[in-house]
């Protein structure tokens, strides 16, 4: 089992900052990719950035330019900076990895309990 815990969510102004963290624990072989979802209330979720294990990134078009994904395997965390955030990037922020338990398991997706983003003046 795989455990995901998010930190980092809260209120923001227009034009404020926030940056997420993300730390997995438990069976974990290799955490294939790590990434970002985006749900804003009544509304699909989305992804806005992800990172593989070699480091390469994926943004939503949106937030290119304004988000940075990053990731430190030694502690098995993601993280994501946002800067000049705006009301439209409210919502419930969840982490998500795709994770193999064993050399030899597939993979798995697990999913984060999900953070509060609020940007509001």
């Amino acid at each position: 089992q795989v455990q995901l815990v998010e930190s980092g969510g809260g209120l923001v102004q227009p034009g404020g900052s926030l940056r997420l963290s993300c730390a997995a624990s438990g069976s974990i072989f290799s955490i294939n990719v790590m990434g970002w979802y985006r749900q804003a209330s009544g509304k699909q979720r989305e992804l806005v950035a992800a990172v593989t294990s070699g480091g390469s990134t994926n943004y939503a078009d949106s937030v290119k330019g304004r988000f940075t994904i990053s990731r430190d395997n030694a502690k098995n965390t993601v993280y994501l900076q946002m800067n000049s955030l705006k009301p439209g990037e409210t919502g419930v922020y969840y982490c998500a990895v795709v994770v193999t338990t064993t050399p030899s398991a597939p993979e798995f997706d697990y999913w984060g309990q999900g953070t509060q983003v609020t940007v509001s003046s």
